[in-house]
């Protein structure tokens, strides 16, 4: 998914700790883009979190009815430095991109897309399509892996029932289940379904800060209350995620873990690098292969088999792009 916005940390989402260390974030709704632009809520990036381990960008959206919405249809844009994971809950999303990858992100499996030193690709939800649900999700490369060669998987996880909750682990390990997907940092990726007054604990590594973004009904981190949409956010030091439905109707949420990055980053569009030197070339590589100025070996490539033309970057501000970490 193309973030169509360009701003860095000023992200005007609502954020609160509570008393045993759990911060609440709220999210903002933002356009994705297109004449009917579906709404996303953004949780990640904000001004008071920009990581949750590797984790730098979550979109959650829906239950989106295409019909008035016009659905899902971006159209091929770059990436540098990252994984995309795309999780969807309703609804289906055709995936094309520059390595001759092409998939269709379905309910309960997890399409991750490593950009690595660079890739385009291109998310149209499907004719068929008449609910759209779902949450794209960016990780951080690190420094080491920021020129991987770029890469395309998909994983549909086998749920794990525990009494009244049901898990399906994406990527990384708990409650006995490991994803084979591969990541660059150690992570925790997984859907929960919690019946009312079902209770969950995780099994997870001390050094891991962990995110609970819920999707549906309302549930507890430790004791504190999360509401629909928005993300708890668990500091390391833990070895447990304890997580309990306390409504009346079945919750859904997803939790997102890592250790910390550890690394400055620098997030503009759709690329991440290590300085602002980085972004401005990789927008003017991707400007000139737009142009059909491209080497011999662009960075970026094309994606066959999208009818329409290729998204353009914005332009670059006044200023020099700030890190974040």
């Amino acid at each position: 998914m193309s973030n169509l916005e360009t701003n860095t940390v000023e992200e005007r989402c609502e954020s609160h700790p509570d008393g045993g260390g759990i911060q609440v974030l709220g999210a903002r709704e933002v356009p994705l883009g297109g004449p009917r632009a579906m709404p996303v809520r953004r949780t990640l990036p904000q001004r008071d979190r920009s990581l949750i381990g590797a984790w730098c960008f979550a979109d959650h959206y829906g239950p989106d009815d295409v019909a008035k919405t016009g659905g899902m249809n971006v159209p091929p844009h770059p990436h540098t430095g990252l994984q995309t994971v795309s999780w969807l809950f309703t609804g289906e999303i055709e995936h094309r991109d520059s390595i001759g990858s092409h998939a269709m992100v379905r309910p309960g499996e997890v399409n991750l897309m490593t950009a690595g030193r660079g890739i385009a690709h291109s998310e149209v939800s499907t004719p068929q399509t008449r609910i759209l649900h779902g949450a794209q999700l960016w990780v951080a490369l690190p420094a080491s892996a920021q020129d991987a060669e770029p890469a395309f998987e998909t994983y549909a996880p086998d749920p794990v029932v525990r009494g009244g909750a049901t898990v399906r682990v994406f990527l990384g390990s708990t409650v006995g289940s490991t994803s084979p997907v591969r990541t660059f940092t150690p992570l925790l990726g997984a859907e929960i379904l919690l019946e009312p007054g079902a209770d969950i604990t995780l099994d997870i590594e001390r050094g891991f800060e962990v995110g609970v973004l819920v999707d549906e009904g309302e549930v507890q981190l430790r004791g504190t209350t999360l509401k629909w949409a928005e993300l708890g956010y668990q500091p390391p030091g833990e070895a447990l995620v304890v997580l309990r439905n306390t409504g009346g109707t079945r919750a859904r949420l997803l939790v997102l873990g890592g250790e910390p990055l550890g690394e400055q980053v620098i997030m503009w569009w759709n690329f991440l690098g290590r300085s602002h030197e980085d972004i401005v070339g990789y927008r003017r590589e991707w400007q000139s292969e737009l142009r059909g100025a491209a080497p011999a070996d662009p960075r970026f490539g094309t994606v066959e088999g999208y009818d329409g033309d290729p998204l353009p970057a914005p332009e670059l501000p006044n200023s020099r792009l700030k890190p974040r970490d």
